[in-house]
């Protein structure tokens, strides 16, 4: 008889005690020109990350030129006094550096990343770009070329669709923030390298703005770097723009985008709510993510697991633009899709949901699930220098204190369950909710007015 091999089985590892972690705390400085700088410094992270944020709102574009901050902020990696487009180009990748640039509610943000080693020449890179941009003819002209062909291709995406839309039913037409961030086809065609250099200038210029730099600064002078890269640039001392109010009209209604023999539908639930200024924020978020942050959160257990209707329903909180008063606007959502059959009776199991949140409240179990998954992985999703200074140019877009990021975490921990389930049924009341549908009217017109959860109109897929 044959005997059976053993083998030996080596203990298995154990998992050890956590390290304390906290959001990375920035220094703060000025250059002579005006320039603010946070600085972050990383052992071990040697592609550096740099974030400029300019004071060139989307509010502050001339009117019926929606769209030129986003053609400037393209235009930046598009030539300079020094450089032309394809020279810029080609210095770019000789560094190994990526430079992008998209423009917001709140500002246009140039976010740089390059290797430690060629950091010198990047942010001369930089500079070039934000001192001398050249907003020639030729490249405005491609640029506006360009956005006029993505139009169509946002219009046919019925997410996008929904929320335009959404936009558009939630702000007055008076207001910025009813209107497509990048513009329509009517606005974008109009914009030209003049009105871009207009923009510009009125509106760019380094004591309006802030620098943050992010990653492993052994043996960089970073002062002197900074001094003969971003300290060139020159404009006048101006102040920032005033951040006017914003009105927003919630009141609970539907409205079907028409996308005649669609498949599914796309929902886009939603209103307005205060920023993160506002003391229910981080209570907020937790209840926002036991509703619908993850794949076992409530909505998808329900919509997803239990019912099919869906490959998933997310429920979120997004700041679009904050004020230093903490009088800002952030947009609180319920998003998703499902099959065109089934739309009435998912909206009316989602409607359910909501009702027995604030029926019976969020569990224990929840509320403790949420926050390992918020505060727990934590450390992973600021690993990279790239996520950090990410997150402290939105706190600087949002007038929060440098410590933000880290008081959030301790505040996530430290709110119980009674806590987030009272702001998230705030911050989605059944009754004053606006749902756009982005789907085939013939078929989902009927079951969604047999719901009862608002006056339904129906418009134009366009």
């Amino acid at each position: 008889m044959t005997e059976l091999a053993t083998m030996d089985f080596h203990p298995q590892p154990q998992a050890g005690s956590p390290k304390p972690w906290a959001f990375p705390a920035p220094e703060r400085g000025t250059l002579d020109n005006g320039l603010t700088v946070l600085r972050c410094h990383r052992p071990g992270q040697q592609v550096v990350a740099v974030e400029v944020i300019l004071a060139a709102p989307l509010e502050a574009e001339p009117t019926g030129l929606d769209g030129i901050a986003t053609i400037m902020a393209r235009a930046f990696s598009e030539g300079t006094d020094k450089h032309s487009a394809e020279d810029f180009a080609a210095e770019l990748e000789r560094c190994g550096a990526t430079l992008d640039a998209h423009a917001d509610h709140p500002g246009v943000r140039l976010s740089l990343e390059v290797p430690v080693s060629r950091l010198a020449k990047a942010l001369g890179l930089l500079s070039d770009a934000l001192r001398a941009p050249a907003f020639a003819d030729s490249e405005v002209e491609r640029l506006v070329r360009n956005r006029l062909d993505e139009i169509p291709h946002e219009t046919a995406n019925p997410a996008r669709r929904a929320a335009k839309e959404l936009s558009k039913e939630l702000f007055p037409a008076s207001a910025r923030m009813s209107r497509p961030r990048q513009g329509t086809e009517e606005t974008v065609q109009k914009i030209d390298s003049a009105a871009v250099r207009a923009f510009y200038e009125k509106y760019v210029r380094p004591a309006t703005a802030t620098a943050v730099v992010v990653g492993d600064l052994t043996g960089v002078d970073l002062d002197e770097l900074l001094g003969d890269t971003l300290g060139s640039w020159t404009g006048s001392s101006a102040e920032p723009r005033p951040v006017p109010p914003v009105n927003a009209d919630d009141t609970g209604r539907v409205i079907i985008v028409d996308r005649p023999g669609a498949v599914q539908t796309q929902l886009l639930i939603g209103r307005v709510g205060a920023d993160r200024h506002d003391r229910v924020w981080p209570a907020q978020v937790l209840g926002t993510y036991c509703l619908g942050g993850t794949l076992t959160s409530r909505l998808d257990r329900v919509l997803r697991e239990e019912k099919g209707y869906t490959y998933g329903v997310r429920a979120f909180g997004q700041v679009l633009r904050a004020a230093p008063d903490g009088t800002g606007v952030a947009m609180l959502a319920i998003s998703g899709s499902v099959d065109t059959p089934n739309t009435g009776p998912a909206l009316g199991d989602l409607w359910k949901v909501l009702r027995t949140l604030a029926a019976e409240g969020l569990t224990d179990a929840e509320r403790d699930i949420a926050v390992q998954n918020l505060v727990g992985v934590a450390p992973l999703k600021f690993e990279t220098a790239g996520a950090v200074a990410s997150t402290l140019a939105d706190q600087v877009e949002q007038y929060l204190p440098d410590d933000y990021q880290s008081t959030l975490y301790r505040q996530l921990a430290a709110t119980g369950t009674v806590e987030a389930t009272a702001a998230a049924v705030s911050a989605f009341p059944t009754d004053r909710l606006v749902t756009v549908l982005v789907g085939d009217a013939a078929q989902i017109e009927e079951p969604v007015k047999a719901l009862g959860i608002g006056e339904v109109t129906v418009v134009a897929a366009e």
